[in-house]
């Protein structure tokens, strides 16, 4: 391996708890830059707490967000509560019927109460604070803001904080920012009532739900420092962002590009005075998907948690099947909302096996019925990235009819063609689709082909509400522009990674390797990956797919892997997708207080979850080769 030092290589630091980009406006990662920064973080040492100024939206209630629910509980609320913030009565009502039903069972039914609000320019004007829709005299004013707050007991808090991450429904860091901009000064201005004493006692839950949330973090606005008015003048200035007034333009944008049927993808025919831009048949497998199958969401995990609410509403009730290890908020909603979930955790033909036995097994106790709700399957898994035998499992829910939802967040339709198999396809927009690290997304597609399409389009055209903030889905829509060009790049450039790892690695049979196994599509269950990777067709100018921008790698002892992950010159964090690389002690920041429970499906606890960026191929594997010699180093030690 070559002489390459640290200081040639790779990113400047960034400080533990700062934004990773630095200075970004609602950055959605956050700097935990060592292994002992992001045990410290799961583990709530103060040291780590008391520095992040931001951290993963789900996981992380953001200081504007936090500052309008104080404003919110001072003004509203009595001594002793707290709030959550959502952008409908809808959403806002799932929340209060959730910590009804949880703290039942961890401990005491707890009664949460709903605030419809309306915010308006005329509210800085006059100097109120906050007017209820009959006093308004903005209404059908374009600034107008609705919100809706959930007051609950502070004792509660970890309960409420379950459906905020689960779901992925609250409100956005922009919605609060703009909420606060249109507040007068000094609000609020009134104290909270005394309630009478309650006495509440509650399980210890899971730690993502602890304390540690409801910590009071003083954050620096080292985030916050660009004035809002300037940024988003120099978005539109520069034409970089549509005006706000476009956003149902930019969100039709959105769902043509997701939809795949673009024959041109550029501002001029898909966003502004073209409303009929060059269209064509789909390139995601299914010719005759359109915009209208499309539907956005808040966030990846909120068009899941929908996904499993529309299941619920049109299909009998029944339980669902989490295929293969998920990202641990999927499981997480199968088991919480409806009547729980079969969960085989390891994705391979054998779990198959195991899925037919109780498909006939709960067949043959109901013949009347689908004998599951549906089935629940990442294209690849994170962080395994096992592919599962798609055609296998389709025709299992096409023999006991159940529905298949399939997340394709790691894979994207760039790279594999996962539609034609699915009733519902899921993603995370925030990921390699934004790429930007600065704004979460999510998005439904409905298979046009599927034999129960009728049905959940009736049903979503009947009760979808859009919850995406406008101002968010200006910068998606922004973001996303060159997404096609970004994923060629990055599928490159981990491609490149992957292969020399895996040359140094114990599973390819090298000498003294102290990794163990790479695990990446290339050669993890490739069979299954290959049947479903997107085939060149120079005819209508459709290139191959890659093996996406995501590995996981393990190493031969927690040493080895620790000293890794500390020489690797990129920025360390929560989340994926990015433009930049990012790196994550994966099992410890999503399985902390499971590390032997995640062990059972093969999630090592040193494992080590890369997301690869746009950087220079070289520059990049020179900070490989660095983090593997240190890596190297710290086994001689043992």
């Amino acid at each position: 391996m070559g002489a390459t030092t640290t200081e040639t290589v790779g990113i400047a630091p960034v400080a533990l708890g700062l934004p990773v980009p630095p200075f970004t406006p609602h950055a959605i990662s956050v700097s935990l830059p060592t292994w002992r920064d992001n045990v410290g973080y799961e583990a709530g040492d103060r040291r780590v707490l008391d520095t992040m100024v931001c951290g993963y939206p789900r996981f992380f209630i953001g200081f504007g967000i936090r500052k309008l629910a104080q404003i919110c509980i001072q003004k509203f609320g009595v001594y002793g509560e707290s709030a959550m913030l959502f952008p409908t009565q809808k959403t806002a009502d799932a929340c209060r019927s959730f910590i009804l039903s949880r703290s039942a069972l961890e401990g005491a039914a707890v009664q949460a109460r709903l605030i419809q609000l309306l915010i308006c320019p005329e509210d800085k004007a006059n100097k109120t604070i906050l007017v209820n829709s009959e006093d308004c005299d903005c209404n059908g004013s374009a600034s107008l803001l609705d919100l809706h707050i959930v007051l609950f007991p502070s004792e509660a808090f970890s309960v409420a904080m379950q459906f905020w991450q689960h779901s992925g429904a609250g409100i956005s860091s922009r919605l609060a920012e703009q909420c606060l901009s249109l507040l007068p000064e000094g609000s609020p201005t009134s104290s909270p009532t005394p309630p009478p004493a309650r006495g509440i006692s509650f399980k210890s839950s899971h730690k993502h739900y602890g304390a540690k949330e409801a910590l009071r973090i003083s954050p620096s606005k080292v985030a916050e420092d660009l004035n809002a008015d300037h940024s988003v003048y120099l978005e539109e200035r520069y034409g970089r962002n549509l005006p706000i007034a476009a956003a149902a333009a930019a969100k039709r944008a959105l769902r043509r590009r997701i939809a795949g049927g673009l024959l041109r993808d550029d501002t001029d025919h898909v966003i502004t005075r073209d409303q009929s831009p060059p269209l064509g048949p789909s390139a995601r497998g299914v010719s005759n998907v359109s915009e209208n199958d499309v539907y956005l969401y808040p966030s990846g995990m909120n068009a899941i948690w929908n996904a499993h609410q529309l299941a619920l509403a049109t299909r009998p009730v029944g339980k669902s099947v989490c295929f293969g290890f998920p990202y641990a908020d999927t499981l997480k909603i199968l088991e919480k909302w409806g009547p729980g979930c079969h969960f085989l955790g390891h994705g391979l033909d054998s779990d198959i096996d195991q899925l037919e036995l109780i498909l006939e097994e709960e067949y043959t106790l109901n013949p009347s019925k689908p004998p599951i709700l549906a089935l629940f399957t990442e294209f690849p898994s994170n962080p395994l990235l096992r592919s599962a035998d798609l055609v296998r499992l389709r025709a299992l829910a096409d023999k006991y009819d159940f529905l298949i939802v399939v997340d394709e967040t790691i894979g994207n339709f760039m790279n594999v063609e996962v539609l034609p198999f699915a009733d519902i396809v899921v993603c995370s927009l925030t990921k390699v689709f934004s790429g930007s690290s600065n704004v979460m997304g999510g998005s439904l597609v409905l298979n046009p082909m599927g034999r129960h399409y009728t049905t959940l389009k009736s049903h979503m055209d009947s009760n979808y509400e859009d919850t995406y903030f406008d101002q968010d889905a200006i910068f998606m829509e922004r973001n996303s522009r060159d997404f096609q060009r970004r994923v060629r790049i990055i599928d490159h450039n981990t491609e490149a990674i992957c292969d020399f790892l895996y040359a140094h690695s114990r599973i390819a049979g090298a000498p003294n390797a102290v990794i163990k196994d790479v695990a990446y599509p290339k050669y993890t269950t490739p069979q299954h990956y290959e049947a479903r990777r997107v085939k060149a067709n120079t005819e209508v100018g459709v290139q191959q797919g890659g093996y996406g921008g995501l590995f996981s790698v393990t190493f031969t002892s927690a040493p080895a892997s620790h000293a890794f992950f500390d020489a690797l010159p990129c920025y360390k964090g929560p989340s994926l997708g990015t433009n930049f690389t990012l790196a994550s002690p994966f099992t410890i920041l999503a399985h902390f207080k499971e590390l032997d429970w995640a062990a059972q499906y093969g999630v090592d606890t040193d494992l080590i979850r890369v997301s690869v960026g746009l950087e220079d191929t070289k520059e990049l594997l020179a900070g490989f080769d660095l983090a593997l010699r240190a890596a190297e180093t710290a086994a001689e030690t043992l």
